[in-house]
């Protein structure tokens, strides 16, 4: 069969089964209806890029679907999805790399595709959309319907707006995973309800006896005729091994047991062993042979003869990370049926139950970690600029688990000149993240490649927001700087912002007044920019609130305070160690804090 014959069957592309991939497209939960976020980027790119069609096209095993898309004929617009035979964006899944097509009806690739001719694709310019993994899940692509050449300012401004597209997505899928563990969270909650109080006492508070006490009365008569719980301590020795039967007269010799047991362990005990490989061991028929197998102390023997013992189970207690702690043994005296699958499985929920409670508060730790994790992946890399130096730093609130809306960002335009900028998104949750991702990236895809002053860039930030209607109420500092005679020239605009700190090179620190309304009001107001010149060794320095602001006093004492900090310093301390003492001095924050400091070489 020919190249060009229309019924040739194309070769089908691994990668859209990849089970791991389309895991990861699951997770985003999106299909074929508009999402508004996604309906930006699209409207974004037909208004950046000047094409009548603009897709976010997401493409699973036999279909491509658009969350995002503008500009597509009927009945296409409605149906907001097509068969791979339409398809373009699977290729940019096969290749991994960006497809740009003058004319698609010359590339074999494509030329056959159906999209030509129903949808009226002739160029098209796709860029990958991927998950945290690097897994393309699809692309956000510009289409003409005449051939095209696309320009390098075309395809850098869709590349960008590709990559905050991508963050978008891989937002979706966060909070996916965050919400899945929360389920799993609230599940394990309700399982450990019963033993909530004993286990945390089992996490050696001092009330670790009376829980084990609790533990062991809830398993007699219930499970056993009798039971032993033992503790372990780092070295895995038993330090403690206590126990309940369910015979009253019987307290006194099970207590005898239990404390010759502490160091009576011998080297085929069955709870030694357990300890040792964190797996269970059960008998449905056991003896008094077993006791005296396992024991270097012969009193033990008549002792477990008049206790009972026709069965036993023994069970590891595990904290996080599978760590054995300790054991549950539970045994029946003959006469009453022996252990079964179903026992054990019992008895191993109890153990886990146990053991989870001791690593609760690690589990909080984990949860901050992560969430740290995701707020860092947000803020960039600072760039190297010649004849100038920069530093960031980025802190969480102390008292928070939750990721926030501050950001920091500087990026060096085609022309060489340095955007930096600085804002606060209000809130301290994932969807304040997801907002100062998109409103970090607005900035970037709004000022990259622009020589626009500064408050014209800050309007158009305004109308951006307003227009796009992202739900947001923040503040910003956006600044250009350029070389200029005698130093450094920079153009800054505030937008309800904290305004910048000036440290000149001969000591003096001064803030730099000037500080509009807040970004994205409904009546965007006039910007203003304002210029100032930074002479070799000053240094500018751009904050978010929480650096300055405390609930215990108003923000102008805070300022008044970062300013006789910072004078007192002097303007030779180095600007990475600048940042690190003053986040060092935001002491019992109540706030993020985000710096970003610039100094004129």
């Amino acid at each position: 069969m020919s190249e060009d014959d229309p019924e040739r069957k194309a070769a089908p592309i691994p990668a859209l089964t990849d089970p791991d991939r389309l895991r990861s497209l699951d997770e985003t939960r999106l299909d074929a209806v508009p999402d508004e976020a996604f309906d930006r980027f699209a409207r974004l790119v037909g208004d950046l890029l000047d094409v009548p069609v603009a897709l976010v096209s997401l493409v699973d095993a036999d279909r491509q679907f658009f969350p995002g898309a503008t500009g597509l004929p009927q009945p296409w617009a409605d149906r907001r999805e097509t068969p791979l035979s339409h398809s373009f964006c699977q290729h940019v899944v096969d290749i991994e790399v960006p497809m740009v097509l003058p004319d698609a009806r010359l590339y074999p690739r494509v030329r056959l595709n159906l999209a030509i001719e129903d949808l009226g694709v002739v160029a098209y310019a796709g860029m990958p959309l991927t998950d945290l993994e690097g897994r393309v899940l699809g692309s956000l692509c510009a289409i003409d319907s005449k051939p095209r050449a696309w320009t390098r300012e075309q395809l850098r401004t869709l590349a960008d707006l590709a990559a905050a597209c991508s963050s978008e997505l891989r937002l979706r899928i966060a909070v996916r995973s965050a919400e899945q563990a929360r389920r799993r969270a609230e599940e394990a909650h309700d399982r450990l309800a019963m033993l909530a109080g004993m286990s945390e006492m089992l996490g050696g508070t001092l009330d670790v006896t009376t829980a084990v006490d609790r533990l062991a009365h809830a398993m007699v008569p219930l499970l056993a005729d009798w039971c032993l719980i033992t503790l372990v301590d780092p070295a895995g020795r038993p330090r403690s091994v206590s126990g309940v039967h369910r015979d009253g007269d019987r307290r006194a010799d099970l207590a005898r047991f239990a404390s010759l047991l502490t160091t009576g362990l011998g080297p085929e005990s069955l709870i030694r062993s357990v300890l040792r490989s964190g797996r269970p061991v059960m008998s449905s028929a056991a003896g008094i042979a077993d006791v005296a197998r396992g024991t270097t102390r012969p009193e033990l023997v008549p002792l477990a003869e008049r206790l009972g013992i026709g069965s036993h189970l023994t069970v590891p207690i595990t904290a996080v990370g599978d760590r054995v702690i300790g054991t549950v043994t539970l045994v029946n005296r003959a006469g009453r049926r022996g252990f079964d699958a179903s026992d054990l499985r019992t008895a191993q929920d109890i153990g886990v139950r146990a053991g989870q409670a001791v690593g609760n508060s690690r589990l909080y730790g984990e949860q901050r970690h992560v969430a740290e994790v995701l707020q860092h992946s947000m803020l960039p890399v600072l760039p190297t600029v010649s004849g100038m130096e920069l530093a960031a730093r980025y802190l969480p609130a102390a008292d928070r688990v939750e990721v926030g809306g501050d950001w920091y960002d500087a990026f060096v335009q085609p022309d060489g000149e340095l955007i930096a900028a600085i804002g606060d998104v209000a809130g301290h949750d994932i969807e304040a993240a997801a907002t100062m991702g998109q409103l970090r990236n607005l900035v970037r895809g709004n000022a990259y490649g622009r020589d626009d002053p500064v408050e014209e860039l800050v309007a158009n930030l305004d109308r951006a927001i307003g227009g796009l209607r992202v739900p947001t109420v923040a503040t910003a500092v956006l600044a250009r700087v350029r070389p200029g005679d005698g130093g450094l020239q920079v153009r800054w605009c505030n937008a309800g912002h904290p305004p910048p700190v000036l440290i000149r090179a001969d000591g003096t620190v001064s803030v730099a007044e000037g500080r509009g309304p807040l970004l994205g009001l409904v009546r965007p107001p006039r910007r203003t920019g304002r210029t100032l010149t930074l002479a070799p060794g000053d240094t500018l320095l751009l904050h978010t609130d929480g650096l300055i602001e405390r609930r215990d006093q108003p923000i102008d004492e805070g300022q008044a305070e970062l300013l006789d900090r910072l004078a007192a310093d002097g303007p030779d301390v180095p600007l990475a160690a600048l940042c690190d003492r003053l986040l060092a001095a935001a002491h019992r924050r109540e706030d993020d804090v985000a710096v970003l400091a610039l100094r004129a070489g």
